[in-house]
């Protein structure tokens, strides 16, 4: 039985964590917890059922959403003495509420921006709880260091913008003690997540890269939960990831979730190519939802940019109007034609790039001298940041050298803005605004161009005196590489590394015709007002009912050690095969049909020697030499070789080739189970497999008497699975008037005979019994791969069909845990041959071999 301690995910690494806190006693949590630095341990002996022993006072049906930081500004009083609170509402987080149904509460979970004292947590927990329905988590000063400042902004946060470190200096190189931080911090939250969760009503969604190990410490603990993940920074592509030295551990991390969500199909694609290149993992997309077979899980991929809250953005203009905040820029800019950028100052945001197309654009076209204005607003970094006073030296630097350039008196053709700029002001930045510029290099999504496009079409019914509700044309220059350019079709899209390309389409935007201004911004509008951030998260939450509609029909338990674990759901009526049972059924029946697929099944997968041991052949001789048994093996394998390796056994039955070819004992010929005996589509399959085969670098063909097999097991997955696709489709096109069937398995595309499956041989079998008026009573079938479920749904129709008795015992067993048409499992092939060998000491006959059992050697 697997240990429920959870401490090996923290000794994952290393094995050497840091203390994080003075050792408690082992006992329930508490329902706020506040000690800092204080690690409960979750899996203690007593906590079985987190869901019955440890029920949330909070039930009914809820959204838990799980961030960094809490959608909550904090400040300290006056006197000093406690803190006050607000709501921050600029939070995304906070406007996701408008999309969920109005009768679901909604629970945040995060941290604080603020220091609080160990002595006040208890009372500011209470407090945050009862007032604004948060709870807060207390993380320590040394893990907030090595987690926040450390793992998620000097590793995560450059490598998913796509900077390697090549050098400690340029992007830091990997600390273990960092990860082991983070790990740390993260298990800090699901911690404050169980204290108010039901997990059999709750849905889960956990926001950002700051908490992409969060899933497994939930998932771990509760089976069934509604677990959904979004990614709001870009995912880089998997050249890029595979560099992470824990690269497996957070993809694994986050098939924890059942839904996982992206901006853009980009950011997807890149995820699913890093699941199938490290973990084996291929997608499938059944109407219109793309999903990863999981261990009988699938996890949904959700493609989604986010939007903008509209009552915000409007609440803030009529802020701005109240406050005279446009009518002082009209006044400041009167004359002049305004571009604008706002952006976080960083390296990734491509200021200084923006500034030296605003330099160009006024070498290139002289009128705009004296005329264009730029109004950069650089909003101080939130944390640390990398080079940042490198990025400030060269963007003043810039700014310097263009002024000096091009200014004369009472004109400026940049204006820098290096401070806070509250919503407002940034509302009536973006009103008198004729073009937003953003060249960001790389970005998650980046909201501004939707926040300009609603400032310009003014403020639903206000009339303003200021002309705040006027302008309804916008133009926009955007980065190719930042989440929302998919979604802005009328935008000019540019590569911002081409400073040159930059300018013009600066000076296009500015120039072009306002009848073409409109009419881009009226297409833009329409879809940033429709697809807002109560749409966003309202699909999403759709989707994640959609995703875990089969958690309470299914039977999930958890298998795996670290961030190895993961969550196995199976069927309820799947379960593993009883020995004992078997071997009962099989005493008592009269007529036995055993049929046993031999790689994976009989034989290890990764065996070098693919032989028969003496163990084997003797177990098989005993079943096969009872007169009362039909036995047979049921192999993909040409007849050539199982013909040599089963020779010592009489009595035993072969179908070699997936049963094209059928031998009922040794001293009998081989029969063909098809009536095809035309094989001249293979001159037509065999050069379009070879053509594959040569742009294929590690594949190979493999010839059989009935089938043609392209295998691309030692090629680049990626590509292999790119060239299948494409094979599949160019062979089916070919032979679409031939007799054949073109299928794709795993890591193989093969063209053979059609009607030629393991499931014809079991139907000729039972058909030979029922002639023999022998209908089989006992029925047992084990195989590993998908060929093997066709035998499988032969035998589950073969009651209904009349073609075996109808008290007939029927055991369809896969070997491995995992979804299948079969009803029992056995874990791997030692298993099968020990079952094997327990019905061969159940059978009285002696042995039918004129050999002695041959030895594999």
């Amino acid at each position: 039985m697997m240990s429920r301690s959870y401490t090996n995910l923290l000794d994952l690494a290393s094995g050497n964590f840091p203390v994080m806190g003075r050792e408690r006693d082992r006992r329930r949590m508490s329902r706020v917890m506040t000690v800092p630095g204080s690690i409960c341990e979750l899996d203690d002996d007593q906590a079985v059922s987190v869901s019955s022993d440890n029920q949330s006072s909070l039930a009914g049906d809820r959204m838990i959403v799980v961030a960094n930081q809490l959608p909550l500004k904090a400040k300290r009083r006056p006197d000093n003495k406690g803190w006050s609170f607000s709501w921050n509402e600029d939070s995304l987080l906070l406007r996701l509420k408008d999309g969920l149904p109005e009768d679901m509460e909604v629970l945040f979970v995060g941290s604080l921006s603020v220091d609080v004292d160990p002595i006040e947590q208890d009372d500011v927990s209470s407090y945050l709880l009862d007032k604004f329905r948060c709870v807060p988590t207390f993380l320590p000063p040394n893990i907030v260091e090595k987690y926040y400042e450390g793992f998620c902004k000097r590793h995560l946060w450059p490598l998913f913008h796509y900077m390697l470190p090549f050098s400690p200096d340029h992007g830091g190189r990997f600390d273990r003690s960092m990860w082991e931080a983070y790990v740390s911090a993260n298990k800090m939250f699901s911690q404050k997540v169980v204290e108010v969760l039901n997990p059999e009503d709750d849905f889960v969604w956990i926001h950002d890269y700051h908490l992409m190990v969060l899933p497994t410490f939930l998932r771990r603990r509760f089976n069934r939960l509604r677990i959904g993940f979004f990614l709001h920074s870009p995912f880089p592509s998997s050249e890029i990831y595979r560099t992470l030295p824990v690269r497996e551990e957070i993809l694994k991390a986050l098939l924890c979730s059942d839904l996982v969500g992206f901006h853009t199909f980009d950011y997807a694609r890149h995820f699913l190519s890093c699941c199938s290149r490290m973990l084996g993992l291929e997608y499938q997309s059944k109407r219109g939802y793309i999903g990863l077979e999981y261990y009988g899980r699938t996890v949904g991929i959700k493609i989604m940019p986010v939007g903008i809250h509209m009552g915000h953005i409007e609440s803030m203009k009529k802020i701005a109007d109240k406050e005279l905040k446009f009518k002082e820029l009209k006044q400041q800019f009167e004359g002049k034609t305004v571009l604008l950028g706002v952006d976080d100052l960083d390296i990734f945001k491509g200021i200084n790039l923006k500034l030296l197309a605003m330099e160009h654009m006024l070498k290139q076209h002289p009128s705009w001298q004296g005329q264009a204005v730029l109004v950069q607003i650089a909003n101080p970094m939130r944390g640390k940041g990398i080079d940042l006073e490198e990025i400030q030296a060269e963007i003043q630097e810039s700014c310097k050298r263009i002024n000096k350039q091009f200014g004369k008196p009472g004109y400026e053709p940049i204006v820098y803005i290096d401070r806070s700029v509250s919503s407002s002001e940034r509302m009536a930045y973006y009103s008198v605004a004729e073009c937003v510029v953003v060249t960001a290099v790389r970005d998650g999504m980046n909201l501004t161009p939707y926040e300009y496009i609603v400032c310009r079409q003014g403020v639903s019914g206000a009339e303003t005196d200021s002309g705040v509700g006027g302008p309804d044309k916008s133009m926009l220059v955007v980065s190719e590489f930042i989440g929302c350019s998919p979604s802005l079709s009328g935008a000019i899209r540019i590569n911002p590394w081409n400073v040159e390309a930059t300018a013009e389409a600066m000076n296009e935007a500015v120039s072009m015709a306002e009848q073409e201004k409109q009419l881009r911004h009226e297409k833009h509008y329409r879809y940033v007002s429709t697809h807002d951030v109560a749409y966003w998260s309202r699909s999403f939450l759709q989707d994640m009912e959609r995703t875990c509609a089969d958690h309470f029909r299914k039977r999930c338990y958890g298998i795996g050690l670290g961030f190895g674990f993961r969550v196995v759901s199976l069927d309820p009526n799947f379960r593993k095969l009883s020995i004992d049972d078997i071997v009962n059924a099989y005493i008592k029946s009269k007529s036995r049909a055993i049929f046993l697929d031999y790689d994976g099944t009989v034989m290890p997968q990764n065996s070098i020697i693919k032989s028969p041991s003496a163990n084997v052949i003797s177990i098989l001789n005993k079943l096969s030499g009872d007169p009362n048994n039909t036995v047979f093996i049921v192999s993909g394998r040409g007849r050539e070789s199982l013909t040599k390796w089963f020779s010592p056994c009489r009595k035993l039955g072969l179908a070699a080739e997936h049963g094209y070819f059928l031998r009922w004992e040794r001293e009998q010929k081989w029969e063909v189970c098809s009536q095809t005996s035309d094989f001249g589509w293979m001159q037509l399959a065999e050069p379009v497999m070879q053509s594959y085969t040569d742009a294929t670098d590690g594949s190979c063909i493999e010839r059989k008497e009935s089938a043609i097999v392209w295998q691309y097991r030692d090629a680049d997955s990626g590509f292999g699975f790119s060239q299948a696709k494409e094979m599949l489709d160019h062979l089916e096109s070919v032979l679409a008037n031939e007799p054949v069937a073109v299928k794709s398995g795993q890591h193989i595309v093969e063209v053979k005979p059609q009607g030629v499956t393991k499931g014809l041989v079991a139907e000729k079998v039972f058909t030979s019994l029922a002639v023999k008026r022998k209908l089989a009573d006992f029925v047992l079938c084990i195989g590993d791969d998908r060929s093997d479920e066709d035998m499988f749904e032969i035998i589950g129709d073969a009651l209904s069909r009349n073609i075996i008795s109808y008290d007939a015992k029927v055991f369809a067993c896969t070997v491995g845990q995992k979804p299948s048409k079969a009803k029992y499992y056995l874990d791997d092939t030692s298993e099968v041959v020990l079952m094997l060998d327990s019905l061969a000491d159940a059978t009285d006959t002696p042995v039918t071999s004129d050999d002695e059992p041959a030895d594999s050697d």
